[in-house]
């Protein structure tokens, strides 16, 4: 058997290692090697807590990972794979410091802890990378469109990586939610795979619909729209300061697309899929073994209806300021036929909001969701989050962090395949 050495950071509770797992066969294994998982807003670390619980606490560093790279770097062992659901943030370059061999992004923005292990290590550094984000990373920041991903990719270019990529939908490949997220592979110079992308990326797109890894995990349509070719050229400071000079109000980053030696190709595509979808009522329990708490007082309904309906108003601000407020509807409750819709860090909690979770039970009673039907969404194990001292709220909170497990799982048995 092969084993593909895996380094998982910012894992949360292991969505990641859940979904390789899976992924994994006979021939081949992905073998989680180290892990790092830090939550900077709080001293409680409830998500590395339960990472320990579920998986043991050999190879999980629960500190800053910043701190590991700067002060520790060794106990970070030499892997195959690094993954990581990295936040999304602006991802300027500082400067090129004088005494730096390279450039230097911003303190705390966490992709350039990635780029610092990769670069530390060297020769070692790992053949693959998988990296998840939200999708608004191919047009952020607002007021220079595109700019954070051209840093990203000219930054990984530069150290060998050749990059596909493509926004994800989890509900449109039959999952129960409805969850948009980048996917981001990345090949290293003399693997098989940086062959045969470098070879496909002769100015055409067949690996976006067919060749990629993608491509075989989340299957489209041969025919793309708005296909887009250029370069990023300059240091990533120049991309910093420049990129969408000319038009920052409009991302050149399509929905798919890959990039060899800073070219990029990339296109909007459109799922093909017809198999089996999983609606949210897969997902309930049932109504007498839900705990009473999570029923909604009738005298609170209106407020949810409310806050879930459409608002056109005027408003006074705090400053005295007087202004028009208008808002769309949301489906009160919610379609139990349908995928669900993403689950945000704030489904926690009795307080009505406009986007947790409300359903309508056979009785006629509403209610919100409770973590194990979350955990579901995110196709974790029945009570994968549940620990001592960690109150529901919490569960919650990391089950809108996570991400949909079994979209980790497809990724990873592509990446089997063609490796």
């Amino acid at each position: 058997m092969k084993n593909i050495k895996v380094v998982e950071l910012f894992a949360g509770v292991g969505g990641f290692r859940l979904g390789l797992d899976a992924a994994s066969n006979y021939k081949t294994q992905f073998k989680t090697v180290w892990a790092s998982q830090w939550e900077p807003s709080t001293k409680k670390q409830d998500a590395a807590d339960i990472y320990a619980a579920r998986f043991g606490k050999k190879g999980l560093s629960a500190e800053n990972i910043e701190d590991v790279i700067e002060n520790n770097f060794e106990s970070i062992p030499n892997h195959d794979l690094l993954v990581g659901g990295f936040p999304c943030q602006d991802y300027s370059v500082a400067a090129t410091l004088k005494n730096s061999k390279g450039l230097i992004g911003k303190k705390g923005v966490l992709f350039w802890s990635i780029y610092s292990i990769l670069k530390k290590k060297g020769e070692k550094a790992p053949k693959y990378l998988f990296l998840e984000n939200v999708d608004r990373l191919l047009k952020s920041p607002a007021k220079q469109r595109g700019k954070d991903f051209a840093v990203m990719l000219a930054a990984l270019s530069d150290l060998g990586y050749a990059i596909e990529w493509r926004v994800i939908n989890a509900a449109d490949y039959g999952f129960p939610q409805r969850r948009r997220r980048i996917f981001i592979l990345g090949y290293k110079v003399g693997t098989k795979l940086y062959k045969e992308l470098l070879q496909s990326s002769q100015d055409t797109t067949n690996w976006i619909t067919k060749d990629g890894v993608l491509a075989d995990a989340f299957p489209i349509s041969n025919e793309l729209s708005r296909v887009n070719k250029f370069d990023i050229k300059g240091t990533p400071k120049t991309i910093t300061e420049e990129f969408s000079s000319n038009s920052p109000k409009i991302s050149p980053f399509e929905n798919s697309g890959i990039m060899v030696s800073r070219h990029i190709i990339t296109a909007k595509s459109t799922p093909n899929y017809e198999g089996n979808i999983t609606k949210l009522r897969s997902v309930l329990i049932r109504e007498n073994q839900v705990p009473e708490e999570y029923f909604i007082d009738e005298e609170q309904v209106e407020k949810w209806k409310y806050l879930k309906g459409a608002k056109s108003e005027e408003r006074t601000a705090a400053s005295g300021h007087v202004y028009h407020y208008s808002e769309g509807p949301m489906t009160f409750p919610d379609n139990l036929d349908k995928p669900s819709r993403t689950i945000i860090t704030g489904e926690g909690g009795a307080g009505p909001s406009r986007f947790k979770h409300v359903v309508k039970t056979k009785s006629g009673k509403y209610r919100r969701l409770t973590p194990i039907e979350l955990e579901r969404l995110d196709m974790f194990p029945d009570n994968h989050t549940k620990l001592e001292g960690v109150s529901d709220i919490r569960r919650a909170f990391i089950c809108g962090n996570a991400l949909v497990v079994g979209a980790i799982t497809k990724v990873g048995e592509s990446l089997v395949k063609k490796i």
